[in-house]
């Protein structure tokens, strides 16, 4: 039945965001495809509401890409490092099979992806109360930075709570909190490097002032994301 499986997911999630380790250790132990299924659609669906309200800001065009990249993203990291982190787990101290890892790191990213999707009303109130783009750059560098670091530090704090649930079932798997932080540390480094720059090759974030809309710019492979991090804050802070 529609209504109870709904139901059944709805109970799902509540039990990954509360982080119950006891289930979890147990859905990583067996592939379930009705449960991957379901992570899969938290994370399309949570990451595309915010990505579309940050995307909002500067165009409608622009909040339908950002919803089809940013979820492209996440999925693209967790499966590009699946294999990764499969083979450095056992080399850490951390032995199992390259499903079980998987299947953890998708967890990770369902929570992260539906705390995403929670915030994505209160973004979108801000894109809202925000002065629109401007056709001149300068005129809405500081709207832009604003709303750029803000969509960084939301995506943070959701990185933050999922890897600390992560870690928990690492530490149960492992049995040692040394290992668990190892492994996790390990694997956030592969993450992070992959997904930054994803991140910079699709740009879903709002897009330049001044430049058009594009699905993918021609200078995509160009740069790096913690460059252009770096040289938002200080327009932020240097804005007068």
């Amino acid at each position: 039945m529609p209504g109870q499986s709904a139901k059944l997911e709805r109970r799902e999630l509540a039990v990954l965001l509360h982080g119950q380790v006891d289930s979890l250790q147990s859905w990583s132990a067996q592939w379930n495809a009705r449960r991957v299924i379901s992570h899969l659609a938290v994370i399309v669906a949570g990451a595309g509401l915010y990505g579309a309200a940050v995307g909002w800001w500067r165009d409608p065009l622009q909040a339908l890409y950002t919803a089809i990249k940013f979820p492209l993203i996440i999925l693209l990291t967790a499966s590009g490092n699946a294999l990764l982190n499969g083979m450095l787990a056992p080399l850490l101290g951390l032995n199992i099979p390259f499903r079980q890892s998987f299947l953890a790191i998708l967890m990770s990213f369902t929570i992260a992806a539906a705390i995403l999707g929670s915030f994505a009303p209160i973004v979108a109130f801000l894109v809202w109360n925000s002065p629109p783009m401007s056709a001149n750059a300068w005129d809405s560098a500081g709207p832009y930075a604003f709303i750029l670091l803000t969509f960084v530090l939301v995506i943070a704090f959701a990185g933050i709570a999922a890897n600390f649930r992560l870690l928990q079932l690492l530490q149960r798997l492992g049995g040692r909190t040394d290992i668990a932080a190892r492994v996790l540390f390990v694997w956030l480094a592969g993450n992070l490097f992959f997904g930054t720059q994803l991140s910079w090759i699709l740009r879903p974030f709002i897009g330049s002032p001044g430049l058009p809309v594009q699905f993918l710019r021609a200078d995509a492979f160009k740069g790096n994301f913690y460059e252009t991090i770096f040289h938002t804050a200080v327009q932020l802070f240097t804005f007068h």
